[in-house]
């Protein structure tokens, strides 16, 4: 299986989780920074996995742009996550994962599982305790 990573990250934890995704899925895998991958391409990977921080509810403005350049996924298999805070309140304004999924299903996406966060302490991190290793078995299980 043909695997693409693509992912923003403002603070290295989006890079973090997305790299140990990357090493954990089966078969060929890339692992691209969004200024790197091609929104034409997205296509013709067998899976396309995406993550974003999420910054006031959504994805990051660089994201969002990225995003709006891809024109059709008909029928790709897609992932999404998102880093995130624990706090109550940032459940008012929602997660990035969940915008992000949205947006890929509106493009004819199938999504392969629910949109997934992986924690952090604080705004600029660190990843809270076990998310990488859970990252990977979340990976494995696509």
């Amino acid at each position: 299986m043909k695997t693409l990573v693509v992912y923003d990250s403002l603070y290295g934890n989006t890079a973090q989780v997305a790299e140990a995704i990357g090493a954990a899925i089966a078969g060929e895998s890339q692992v691209l920074r969004i200024g790197e991958a091609k929104p034409s391409e997205l296509g013709s990977f067998d899976l396309v996995i995406v993550g974003a921080p999420t910054q006031g509810g959504r994805a990051t403005d660089a994201m969002r742009a990225f995003l709006s350049r891809v024109s059709a996924l008909e029928g790709a298999k897609v992932a999404v996550f998102d880093t995130r805070l624990r706090a109550r309140w940032v459940k008012v304004f929602g997660y990035a994962a969940g915008k992000i999924a949205a947006r890929m299903k509106s493009l004819g996406a199938t999504l392969v599982a629910e949109p997934e966060g992986f924690i952090v302490e604080g705004k600029k991190g660190p990843l809270a305790d076990g998310e990488l290793e859970r990252a990977a078995v979340w990976a494995k299980s696509l």
